[in-house]
Formats: structure tokens, C-alpha cells, sequence
């Protein structure tokens, strides 16, 4: 078995938790690749038998790997899309950050993740990704995300108005600090928080959520996936905010926007036990009361 492993750096991972997992791929006898920045920090803490090698960018990838490891928190995950790109690598997600709804297994679960990466006993959900088509280039070689897309006001500016369309057809123009188009795996990130409704990742469909709208009968509007959405932006600046999930880009107001489903999708690594629903009620605490002993 060959495994790639991605972090972001030592902020949450703590060189022990790293060298667990090394050992236990060792002793698997798989051969594990570290991403390059992140090997260059630690190598020189690392025990002299966990030395391997490293990868440092996307077409240093290939379909010899089984498997790509994110150790951080969701944010770290979305790092490793934009890395695996079409390739079709399955990621597995450990949380070492706060909330964990993508990187949903556990630290305290390293061995037994070995185990079942090892033995093959894990399933794999398949994500769809957004697509941004843009009249001018934008996100360079990845301009496409596993959450969402946004259309963001600039720190400094009011009220931002987005005519909106469904296929060429008007839709609503939303005058907001923004709006937010999401994936269903999406539909529980910024979505969420700005009231969007959760979608079971397996639903084709993408949500458009408005961001603080100043109008009391705007709702989110959830559409299928077949849809390309496309966008007209007014604002009192020259410019506002395109964000694809952690990533964002200052662009002019005159620019042509719309979003569509990609071509091809990522699929996440999910251990048998767990499922959609017990993340759910595990992450929001669906079913739990104080008032019960």
C-alpha cells in the first residue's frame, strides 16, 4: 500500500501523534510519502527508521497511491482537494482541529484507521465539487472547491446587490453582505451558520444561501446540480470578494460569474461505523439534553 500523508504543520499535530502513525504504517510495511513542507519541519524530530520520502505538489501524484492522509482539522482536508485534483485518490480525514465535520475520525483512532486503511474494511463517499467559470482567470489551476463558492462584500463597503440566475433564467436579486452557492457536503459549513438548511451529501443539489440579506422573506433556495448558476454584481466599491472554501480573491465588480457541478469528484475514506447521521448527531449534538442524566 502506498499513502500520502498532508498537514498543514504542528499547530494541533503534535510530533508523537505523527510518529504514532508513522510507526504504524512501518509496521504495515506501506510505503508513505510526507508532504515536503511539512516532512522539512519535522524530519529532524523524527525517530531514524520513520525517514521516507516526500511529495511537494499536485503532479507529484499519481494513481500508485491508495490513499491520501489529511491531519488537521476540515481546512486541512480542503487543502488536500486542491492537491488530489481529478486523480481520484481517496482522502482520509483525522481531526486535529476543532468541529471536524469532514476529518470526522478521531486522533485517538490512528491505529485502528491503520488497520482498516491496511485491510481495506472502510468505505468511501463520493463528494461533489463546484466548479467557477470566470470571465477572467481566477484560483489558477484549482477553481473549484468541495464546500462552497462565495460572493463576498469588501471589508470597507455596504450592502452588496447579486442579480442571480438559474440556467439564463432570473432568479432573485439578493441585496446582502454576500451569498453563498453550496456543495451538500458544503451545507453544513458556512451555510449552516448563515441558516442554510443541512443536505445529506449523497443529494444532488447545490444550496444558494444569502449572507445577512436585507430582506426578512429572502430564504436559502436549494436547486439541482445540473444547474449553472450564474451572477451580476452591484456595489458602491470597484470590487468585492470571490471566495472557493478557504481560498479567496479580490476581483473587480465588472467581472462575469457563474458556478456549475465539476466534472469529476473527490471521495472521502469513511470507517464502517460511521455514517452521515451519527456525525450529525455526535458534531451538532442532535438528541442530547442537559436536562437528561
Amino acid at each position: 500500500m502506498k499513502v500520502a500523508i498532508y498537514s498543514r504543520g504542528f499547530e494541533n499535530v503534535t510530533i508523537q501523534d505523527l510518529q504514532v502513525l508513522l510507526s504504524a504504517f512501518t509496521h504495515e510495511k506501506c510505503h508513505t510519502v510526507l508532504y515536503k513542507p511539512y516532512y522539512e519541519e519535522v524530519k529532524h524530530l523524527l525517530q531514524s527508521d520513520l525517514l521516507m520520502d516526500s511529495f511537494e505538489k499536485a503532479s507529484d501524484l499519481d494513481d500508485s497511491y491508495d490513499c491520501m492522509i489529511s491531519l488537521g482539522g476540515d481546512g486541512t482536508l480542503l487543502d488536500t482537494v486542491t492537491l488530489i485534483r481529478d486523480k481520484n485518490i481517496p482522502i482520509l480525514g483525522i481531526n486535529f482541529g476543532r468541529l471536524g465535520f469532514l476529518a470526522s475520525i478521531g486522533k485517538e483512532d490512528l491505529q485502528s484507521a491503520v488497520k482498516s486503511l491496511v485491510k481495506r474494511t472502510f468505505d468511501t463517499d463520493e463528494r461533489t465539487l463546484i466548479h467557477l467559470d470566470a470571465s477572467v482567470p481566477l484560483f489558477g489551476e484549482t477553481p473549484y472547491g468541495l464546500n462552497e463558492f462565495a460572493i463576498l462584500k469588501s471589508e470597507v463597503s455596504s450592502m452588496i446587490k447579486i442579480h442571480t440566475y438559474l440556467n439564463g433564467e432570473f432568479l432573485n436579486t439578493y441585496w446582502a453582505d454576500g451569498l453563498i452557492v453550496s456543495t451538500p457536503t458544503g451545507s453544513t459549513a458556512y451555510s449552516l451558520s448563515c441558516n442554510g438548511p443541512v443536505v445529506f451529501p449523497e443529494t444532488s443539489s447545490f444550496v444558494i444561501t444569502p449572507v445577512a440579506p436585507h430582506n426578512l422573506n429572502v430564504r436559502p433556495i436549494v436547486v439541482p446540480d445540473d444547474t449553472v448558476i450564474s451572477f451580476e454584481v452591484e456595489c458602491r466599491s470597484n470590487q468585492f470578494i470571490c471566495a472557493i472554501d478557504s481560498r479567496r480573491e479580490i476581483v473587480d465588480k465588472n467581472i462575469q460569474l457563474a458556478v456549475k457541478k465539476e466534472k469529476f469528484s473527490v471521495r472521502l475514506v469513511r470507517l464502517n461505523e460511521n455514517n452521515f447521521l451519527q456525525t450529525l448527531r455526535k458534531k451538532l449534538a442532535w438528541g442530547f439534553d442537559t436536562r437528561n442524566p
